[in-house]
């Protein structure tokens, strides 16, 4: 199952050699939301693995980012004692454009109406 998160990206850590063969990496997404009209802040740290662990590399600090990820437990015993563990396996990040960012690229695409011509004759600028 796969889920998504909206955040801003405050913290990226360096790749982790747990093993000869595996290796991880961390980074942390802030969440802000108005609940109640009070802000909560709650701060998501997601780890990725293998080959993902470079995605990271591709944002930055303070950038808004959709991160998709998967939920993973285990479950794990050490002399007698039972631990279980639940790590949110990011598989994807993106960065998100700020509104501003967005408003610029509009303003660059867009032509000024006055090079619009209307084909009408009439006067009626509808086409049917």
């Amino acid at each position: 199952m796969s889920f998504e998160i909206i955040g801003k990206l405050i913290a990226k850590y360096d790749t982790v050699n747990r093993t000869e063969s595996f290796r991880t990496r961390e980074f942390v997404v802030e969440k802000s939301e108005e609940i109640n009209n009070r802000t909560i802040v709650n701060y998501v740290k997601f780890q990725c693995v293998q080959d993902k662990t470079s995605m990271v590399d591709s944002v930055n600090i303070g950038d808004n980012v959709k991160v998709l990820f998967n939920i993973k437990g285990s479950k794990w015993e050490k002399d007698g004692k039972t631990n279980y563990i639940t790590n949110l396996d990011a598989w994807k990040i993106e960065q998100l454009l700020k509104v501003a960012q967005v408003s610029q690229i509009d303003n660059e695409y867009m032509e000024p109406l006055d090079t619009f011509s209307s084909t009408a004759s009439d006067g009626d600028d509808l086409p049917f």
